[in-house]
C-alpha cells in the first residue's frame, strides 16, 4: 500500500484487503498444498475429478452452471469416490478454518505494532470505555473483587473433530505462526510448509471420526486436552494483561483477584445419559486431579531447573530452609535422590522435593499434599524469598505464574457440575414415600409431602428401587469428594425441566438421604433450577418466589449465603417455540426472577446454557452480554462452552486468551456501565411480545402440523446423524413422537446439514409482519435501530440467513416424497419474508453488508461447501434405500456430516 495515498489510509476496503493480503496467500498455498497431496494420495486422475467440480460449483454460485450440471457430475458416484471427493473439500477447509484462526492472531498482532490503540473487544478496550463512560479506579476495583466468569465446558453430540486431528491442527498452526517471523531462512519456511504438509497428509490417512462411541472417559480427555494445554498456558498471561491494561489506563498497581474459573459438565450430566452417574463423577474428579497434579509437577520441574541460585550468592528465607529439611524426612526417597552437587542450590533442593510431594499426591501415598492451598503455600514461600533477595528479575515472575495457575486450578482443575431430570428425582421420592402416584400430585401437595425429609427433621427409609439407589449413590459420590478433592472441586447441581419448588426441595431430600451432610446438619450443595421451555421461563418467578418462601428451602439458602443460581435453558427453548420466542422469553425471564430473588434479599446468578448456534444462544459474547438486561450481569457470567465452540475458541493459546479478555470485558462493561435506560422500552417491549407471540404460532403450526415427523426424519439427515459415534449420549428420549423428544443438538445439527437453518429464523418473518401491521413499521426501524436487544437478533439471523442455501434445502426436502409439497413452500415463504424484513429493518440490500469479512468468508466457502452437500442428499437417498444397513454408505455420509459441519462452522 502506498502511504502517501489518502485513498489507501482511507477507504476501509482498500484497508482490509491490505490487512488480509497474507490470509489470502495462506488460502492459496494451502490449497495447493492440498491439491498436491490429494495428487500423490489419490493420484493425478483424482485431483482433475476435484477440480472439475470445484469449478463447476463455483459457476454455479456466479450463475454460469445450473444446479443439474453439478448434480450430474455427484450422483450415483461409487461409494469410495463419493467418500473420497468429501474428504477432499473437507481437507481443504481442515486448512482455510485454521489459517483464519491464525490470522486472528496476526491481526491482534498488527494492532499492537502499529499502536492504533486499543483492539476492539480487549480488556484494554473494555478499560478505556468504562473510563470514558466515567468509572473511577475505585469504583473498578470494587467491582473487580465481585467478578466472577466461569466458562464451563460440556460434551457435545455432534463435535466432528477427534483428538488425533487435534493435535495434528496444533501442528499446522505452529508452522503459520511461524509465518510472523520476517527472520526465518528460506529453508526454514520450507521445511515448515513441509511440516504442514505432512500433518495434512496424516490427517488424510486417519478416520475422522472413531469407530466406536466415546466413553464418558473419551469425552473428559478431550474436554482435558483444552483445560491442560491452552488454557493452562495463557491464564498467567490473561492476569498480566489485565493488570497491565489497568496500568495503561488508570495507572494504578493492583493485585488481582481471582476473577476467573473453569467448570465442566462431562462426567457429571446424566440428564438422559445412562451411560453417567456416580462412577463417572468420580473417575473424572480422579482424571482431573492426575492432569492437574502432572501439569504442576511438570511445571515445578521447571523451576528447579530455572532457580539455580547458589547459597553463597543469595539470601533465602529461613522457612524455607526448615521445610526443605522436614520434606527430607517427610520424603526419605525423594530426600535420598537430591543430588550433592545441587546441595548448594536452595530453591532447586526445595522445589525438588515439592515436585515429590505432588507425585505422592497424584500417587494418594504419604507425604502428599492435603490440598491445594498448601501447595500454593510452598509456592508463595518460593516467591516471597525470591522477593527478599532481589530476585524479582532472577525466576519471580515465573513462580508468580504457577501460582495465577493454583489460584484458578487448584487440585481439581475445573469444578464439576451435575445435572438431572427432575422426573427422575421424582421416581426416587416415591419410591422412598411409598408413593407411586407422587410424581403426579400438584406442586403445593408435593412440597408439603416432601419437606421434613428436604430440612432432615424425618429421613427416607431404605430402598432397593434401581432409579433411587442410583440417586443416593450420586449424592454419596458428591459428598466423598468434597472431601477427598475440597468444596471447589463440585459446582452445581442442575435440575433439568425444573417446574416447582418441589423438584429443588426433592433434591435437597435425596442429598440428606445420599449422606451429604455437613457438620453443621446442611448439605453442602447449590441447587441450580434450570427453566428450559418457554412455559417454564414464564413460570419460573412464581417458582423462585415458593422456593424463597419455604423455611426448609430459605435456611438451605441462608447456609449458602443467600445466593441462588439459575440456569437458563437457550436450546430447548428455542426447539419448543422458536428462536424468537425463546430469546424474548429469556430477556423477560431474567427480570421477572431478578425482580423476585430481590424482594426476598437472595442474590441471583444466571447460568445461560448457550450452544454453539444462534438459535441456541450462541453469538458474539460483547453484543449478547450489553443487551441484557440491567442487573442481569451484576459481575458474574457463566456459561456454557460446547463442541465446535470449545474448538474455535480454545484450540489456540492466542484465541484462549483473546476469547477470555472478550468475556471479562463483556462482564465488566455490562456490570459496572449497564445499558441507559429508556423512555420508549415500554413500546418497545409491548412490540416484541406481540413479535414473539405471532413467531411462535407461526413456528408452531410448522412442527405441529400433521406427519412433521416424518417430514423431519426424511428431510434432514437426522438418521445418519443418530447412528454416528459422536457422543456418550443418546440423541434423544425414547421413541419421536414430536420435537419434544428430540434433544436440541441434534434437532439444530440436522436442520443446519440440510442448509435450511430453520430453528434459527423460522417464525421470525411472520412475526415481524403482524407486528408492522399492529404497531407500524416506525416502531419497529426504533427498535432496529436503538434498542440493543432487537439489534443483536436481527444481526444473528443476518448471519444464519447468509449460511443457508434453499436451493440445496430443496433437495433435501424431496427425499420426503410427498411431504414434500405440503412442508417446503412452508419453509421457503417463511424464508423470503424473514429475509425481507431483516434487510428492511437493517436499511440493507444484501445479507451481512455490515460484516464484510465473513461474508466473504461464506462466499469463499460455499463452493467447496455445495458439492459436500449434493453428495449427502444423493448418498442419503441410496443408504436409505438400502434400508439403512449399508455401511460403506454410512461411511461417506458421516464423511459428508464432517465436511459441511468444518465448511459452515456450525453444528448445534
Amino acid at each position: 500500500m502506498d502511504d502517501t495515498n489518502p485513498q489507501a489510509s482511507t477507504d476501509p476496503r482498500a484497508a482490509r484487503n491490505a490487512a488480509d493480503a497474507p490470509l489470502r496467500e495462506n488460502v492459496r498455498r494451502i490449497g495447493a498444498t492440498v491439491g498436491e497431496m490429494l495428487a500423490e494420495q489419490q493420484g493425478p486422475a483424482f485431483l482433475g475429478g476435484v477440480e472439475t467440480v470445484r469449478t463447476t460449483a463455483i459457476r454455479r454460485r456466479e450463475g454460469t452452471a445450473n444446479a443439474e450440471e453439478l448434480s450430474r457430475l455427484l450422483s450415483g458416484l461409487p461409494v469410495v469416490q463419493a467418500e473420497w471427493l468429501t474428504r477432499a473439500f473437507s481437507t481443504y477447509f481442515q486448512g482455510v478454518n485454521i489459517a483464519e484462526r491464525v490470522h486472528r492472531i496476526r491481526r491482534r498482532r498488527d494492532y499492537e505494532r502499529a499502536g492504533a490503540g486499543a483492539q476492539p473487544d480487549s480488556l484494554l478496550h473494555a478499560l478505556s470505555q468504562l473510563k470514558a463512560a466515567g468509572v473511577s479506579a475505585r469504583e473498578l476495583l470494587l467491582w473487580l473483587n465481585r467478578l466472577d466468569v466461569e466458562p464451563v465446558f460440556t460434551a457435545h453430540p455432534t463435535e466432528a473433530v477427534r483428538g488425533s486431528i487435534l493435535e495434528k491442527e496444533q501442528q499446522i498452526v505452529r508452522c503459520l505462526v511461524n509465518e510472523f517471523d520476517p527472520s526465518l531462512t528460506p529453508p526454514e519456511r520450507a521445511a515448515d510448509w513441509g511440516r504442514l504438509r505432512m500433518s495434512l497428509t496424516a490427517s488424510w490417512q486417519t478416520r475422522e471420526t472413531a469407530a466406536a462411541r466415546p466413553t464418558v472417559q473419551d469425552e473428559c480427555d478431550h474436554v482435558g486436552f483444552y483445560l491442560g494445554g491452552a488454557i493452562y498456558n495463557i491464564v498467567p498471561a490473561f492476569f498480566e494483561a489485565f493488570e497491565d491494561a489497568i496500568r495503561s489506563v488508570y495507572g494504578t498497581e493492583v493485585e488481582m483477584p481471582r476473577i476467573l474459573r473453569f467448570g465442566s459438565w462431562v462426567g457429571g450430566d446424566m440428564d438422559g445419559n445412562p451411560n453417567v452417574g456416580a462412577d463417572t463423577i468420580a473417575d473424572t474428579l480422579r482424571s482431573q486431579r492426575a492432569r492437574i497434579l502432572e501439569r504442576y509437577a511438570a511445571e515445578v520441574g521447571e523451576l528447579s531447573d530455572t532457580l539455580s541460585q547458589t547459597a553463597d550468592r543469595v539470601d533465602v528465607a529461613g522457612e524455607m530452609v526448615r521445610r526443605t529439611a522436614a520434606y527430607k524426612v517427610l520424603l526419605p526417597e525423594a530426600g535420598a535422590a537430591l543430588k550433592p552437587r545441587h546441595a548448594d542450590m536452595p530453591y532447586r533442593l526445595f522445589l525438588s522435593l515439592v515436585r515429590a510431594r505432588l507425585r505422592a499426591t497424584a500417587r494418594d501415598a504419604d507425604g502428599g499434599y492435603e490440598n491445594a492451598e498448601s501447595f500454593r503455600a510452598d509456592i508463595e514461600l518460593v516467591a516471597e524469598s525470591l522477593l527478599a533477595g532481589k530476585g524479582l528479575n532472577a525466576g519471580w515472575y515465573s513462580v508468580r505464574r504457577l501460582l495465577w495457575r493454583v489460584r484458578i486450578f487448584g487440585f481439581h482443575l475445573a469444578r464439576l457440575d451435575c445435572r438431572q431430570d427432575s422426573r427422575i428425582h421424582s421416581k426416587a421420592v416415591a419410591a422412598l414415600i411409598g408413593d407411586a402416584g407422587w410424581p403426579e400430585l400438584d406442586g403445593d401437595a408435593q412440597a408439603d409431602s416432601v419437606r421434613a425429609y428436604a430440612g432432615g427433621s424425618a429421613a427416607f427409609k431404605a430402598s432397593d428401587d434401581p432409579v433411587t439407589v442410583r440417586c443416593a449413590a450420586v449424592f454419596t459420590t458428591l459428598a466423598d469428594s468434597i472431601q477427598r478433592y475440597g468444596k471447589e472441586a463440585i459446582g452445581l447441581y442442575i435440575i433439568s425441566m425444573a417446574q416447582r419448588a418441589a423438584d429443588v426441595l426433592a433434591v435437597l431430600a435425596l442429598a440428606r438421604h445420599g449422606g451429604m451432610v455437613d457438620a453443621l446438619g446442611q448439605v453442602p450443595l447449590d441447587i441450580a433450577p434450570l427453566f428450559e421451555t418457554v412455559d417454564d421461563l414464564r413460570a419460573g418467578p412464581d417458582t423462585l418466589r415458593a422456593l424463597f418462601a419455604d423455611p426448609v428451602y430459605r435456611a438451605h439458602l441462608t447456609a449458602r449465603g443467600d445466593r441462588q443460581a439459575v440456569m437458563l435453558g437457550y436450546s430447548d427453548s428455542g426447539k419448543d417455540g422458536g428462536t424468537v420466542a425463546s430469546r424474548w422469553g429469556l430477556q423477560r425471564a431474567q427480570v421477572e426472577l431478578l425482580e423476585a430473588a430481590q424482594a426476598y434479599g437472595i442474590k441471583l446468578k444466571f447460568f445461560h446454557g448457550r450452544g454453539g448456534s444462534a438459535s441456541r444462544g450462541g453469538g458474539k459474547i460483547t453484543p449478547a452480554l450489553m443487551s441484557s438486561p440491567r442487573g442481569s450481569v451484576a459481575g458474574s457470567l457463566r456459561v456454557t462452552e460446547q463442541g465446535e465452540v470449545i474448538h474455535r475458541k480454545y484450540g489456540i493459546r492466542a484465541l484462549a486468551l483473546r476469547s477470555l479478555e472478550q468475556m471479562v470485558g463483556a462482564t465488566l462493561r455490562a456490570s459496572l456501565r449497564p445499558r441507559v435506560p429508556e423512555a420508549r422500552e415500554a413500546e418497545w417491549r409491548e412490540a416484541m411480545t406481540a413479535i414473539s407471540a405471532h413467531s411462535r404460532t407461526a413456528y408452531r403450526a410448522f412442527v405441529d402440523a400433521p406427519d412433521f415427523v416424518d417430514y423431519f426424519r426424511t428431510a434432514t439427515p437426522i438418521d445418519v446423524i443418530e447412528k454416528m459415534t459422536l457422543g456418550s449420549r443418546p440423541s434423544r428420549r425414547g421413541t419421536m413422537v414430536g420435537v419434544e423428544s428430540l434433544r436440541a443438538i441434534p434437532w439444530v445439527f440436522a436442520w443446519t446439514q440440510c442448509r435450511s437453518g430453520i430453528t434459527a429464523w423460522y417464525g421470525m418473518g411472520a412475526g415481524l409482519e403482524r407486528a408492522a401491521q399492529e404497531f407500524g413499521e416506525d416502531r419497529l426501524f426504533q427498535m432496529a435501530r436503538d434498542w440493543a436487544f432487537f439489534r443483536v437478533m436481527l444481526d444473528d439471523t443476518d448471519m444464519i440467513l447468509a449460511k443457508c442455501d434453499l436451493d440445496i434445502a430443496e433437495r433435501f426436502s424431496r427425499l420426503s416424497g410427498g411431504l414434500h409439497a405440503r412442508f417446503f413452500p412452508m419453509i421457503a415463504a417463511e424464508f423470503e419474508r424473514t429475509r425481507h424484513w431483516v434487510l428492511k429493518l437493517r436499511g440493507e440490500e444484501t445479507l451481512l453488508a455490515s460484516e464484510p469479512r465473513l461474508a466473504e468468508s461464506i462466499r469463499v466457502r460455499n463452493p467447496y461447501v455445495d458439492p459436500i452437500s449434493f453428495l449427502q442428499v444423493d448418498l442419503l437417498a441410496r443408504w436409505r434405500a438400502s434400508g439403512s444397513s449399508d455401511e460403506a454408505l454410512m461411511n461417506a455420509l458421516v464423511a459428508t456430516v464432517n465436511g459441511v459441519a468444518q465448511g459452515l462452522q456450525n453444528t448445534g
